[in-house]
């Protein structure tokens, strides 16, 4: 008796352990963004389970509201009976079992926020992410994962997931794959190559100044270049998803394909299309760096809570970092096309004076609730351009102290190898591998430049690998108050303040607004109304400030009509460039004979 209820509880485990969760999606009214979501939980002996819809989705790091668009939800027993439900929290439904049974559930999804990327449906096509569209129960999390979807006839479906059975129905390990491989079903383009025996889908939806054959030869040498950095691929096949839209713009990552938003005329030109391209090249890294490996705080995913980590800007801004080595070993971006953006990185650093605040770690654990504007650009800085710098001053430090031969990259290959996924990298895992990998002690590295704001002096970091960082020999010196303001008819407008400069020394503050420098009125924009003026005088400044007029006094500061410039050294020595060939793959410029 007690073997036969031994077997007997071996097979209800067994049955559970591979039971599937079926969802399906009917699309009847797409023309007002409308879905009518099914869900098949299996079997279920508990009192009651918890059906949830995401607080957030993978790759923005940010709580969305996406419960909102759920209607009319119902519950069903295996018997097609209604079952007991309340809603316990914005994105918790929980269901009453009065007997072991299958659960069935249905609602409806309003899916109007194209921009978020995680629910969209309209008369021409739908994006589907499954944190926008399908509820999860922790009960049954792991188990196998069924999608079916009743949509027009004319749309076709792409997802990284495999198919099941026809073109619309799809299979995934588990409720964590389903959720980070989202679904483009539509009237779309659909592009398919194959480069070292692994497939890839372009698919665009959507129309636009953009050249698909271009995409696709670039795409080619992009997905090459993953042994520039890791020891192998963690997919066989790769999704890129392309929207050509307006109101709309950004990217995400996912487990084995991306979705990419741009606006439909952003495509045309060298500088938008090499924004494209060097959009894909970031969300390719993520394959490896955050969907292979990622910080310990975000493994597993809470996907009903903030998943806080002081290492996103080694997810991040790392990612950023290595987006334009990819392009220019690949022949996709050229050199000079590399200092541009470079430029800019290092530029918009130096301006936001929240760097001197707020350190990479704390803006890493910080992200989930840091905002734009005026006070965080004084005050806080972000994972993007800070991880990114960081990771240049590291990978040039590892450059230069072993004459080349130990870079960033290897850092990130070990955590490829060591640090897969189901487990979670740590700080101290990074320090072991630098450690490891040189034999020096990073700790006060580490201390000087994560933990704490960081002092990178890029002239002298710049010039290891051959660079210089400098203003244009025909830059003009100009005169400014340190602050940005916007045309507001006859006023100028503040939006910005730089924390320390003219303007905020003399008490002006975001949303003043200038009507008169020295008793003349203001121009159509500040650059105007300050030509006539030289760095180091003193204006008298009129101003509106809560409907009252006053006035002050500011010393004004000096400015520059060109930003400084990250350039080749002519003159660099055959060490400075044999660095920079080892940094960046390719030639010196001084070595590259022009036609």
């Amino acid at each position: 008796m007690k073997k036969l209820l031994a077997l007997s509880i071996v097979a209800a485990c067994s049955t559970s352990a591979f039971a599937d969760v079926n969802y399906e999606l009917k699309i009847s009214e797409p023309q007002h963004h409308l879905g009518n979501v099914s869900v098949e939980f299996p079997k279920s002996a508990q009192s009651h389970i918890d059906v949830k819809l995401p607080a957030w989705r993978t790759g923005r790091y940010e709580i969305l509201n996406l419960a909102n668009g759920v209607r009319y939800f119902n519950a069903k027993d295996e018997d097609g009976k209604e079952l007991t439900w309340e809603k316990v929290d914005h994105s918790t439904w929980r269901v009453h079992l009065n007997k072991p049974t299958e659960v069935n559930v249905d609602y409806q999804v309003y899916a109007n926020e194209l921009g978020k990327r995680a629910r969209h449906i309209d008369d021409s096509h739908a994006f589907i992410d499954a944190s926008g569209f399908f509820m999860f129960s922790e009960s049954f999390r792991q188990e196998p994962v069924t999608v079916n979807l009743d949509i027009p006839k004319k749309w076709r479906s792409v997802s990284g997931m495999d198919n099941l059975e026809g073109k619309n129905s799809f299979k995934a390990a588990n409720y964590d794959v389903l959720v980070d491989s989202p679904i483009e079903t539509g009237i779309n383009q659909l592009h398919t190559f194959e480069v070292d025996d692994r497939e890839y889908d372009l698919v665009v939806w959507g129309d636009g100044n953009y050249d698909v054959d271009l995409m696709l030869t670039d795409l080619k040498k992009l997905v090459a270049t993953g042994n520039v950095i890791w020891d192998g691929y963690p997919y066989e096949r790769y999704v890129f998803m392309v929207h050509a839209t307006s109101g709309a713009g950004g990217a995400t990552e996912h487990l084995n394909s991306t979705i990419i938003q741009r606006p439909r005329d952003r495509f045309g030109s060298r500088e938008d299309y090499l924004g494209f391209i060097s959009t894909a090249a970031h969300e390719f890294i993520h394959t490896w760096n955050v969907k292979a490996y990622r910080p310990q705080g975000l493994v597993p995913y809470d996907y009903t809570n903030m998943n806080y980590s002081k290492l996103l800007w080694i997810a991040e801004g790392s990612t950023s970092y290595f987006e334009d080595h990819l392009l220019v070993r690949s022949g996709i971006q050229t050199t000079d096309e590399f200092f541009k953006v470079m430029s800019k990185t290092i530029n918009r650093h130096l301006q936001t004076p929240g760097r001197e605040v707020q350190s990479a770690s704390e803006t890493s654990f910080d992200k989930w609730i840091n905002q734009g504007g005026d006070h965080a650009r004084n005050y806080s800085t972000n994972i993007y351009s800070e991880g990114s710098l960081l990771s240049l001053a590291l990978d040039i430090d590892l450059l230069e102290k072993s004459q080349g031969t130990i870079s960033y990259r290897d850092v990130h290959k070990a955590l490829y190898n060591n640090h897969k996924m189901p487990a979670g990298f740590t700080d101290v895992d990074v320090l072991n591998i630098l450690k490891d990998l040189t034999g020096r002690d990073y700790s006060s590295w580490w201390q000087e430049n994560v933990e704490s704001p960081a002092s990178i002096n890029f002239d002298e970091l710049l010039a290891k690998v051959g660079l210089k960082y400098e203003r244009p020999e025909k830059a003009k010196a100009l005169a400014s108050i340190d602050a940005t303001a916007k045309n507001t008819g006859e006023l100028l407008t503040l939006s910005y303040v730089r924390r320390g400069g003219s303007a905020w020394e003399a008490g002006l503050t975001t949303n003043d607004k200038i009507v008169a420098i020295n008793k003349h009125h203001v121009g159509k924009d500040l650059k105007t109304s300050l030509e006539t003026f030289k760095a180091g005088e003193k204006v008298i400044v009129d101003y509106i400030r809560r409907d009252a007029l006053d006035s002050l006094t500011l010393v004004l500061s000096e400015d520059f009509d060109k930003p400084k410039k990250v350039v080749a050294n002519k003159d660099a020595t055959l060490e400075q460039k044999a660095l920079f060939k080892a940094w960046i793959g390719v030639e010196h410029p001084a070595d590259v004979k022009k036609d």
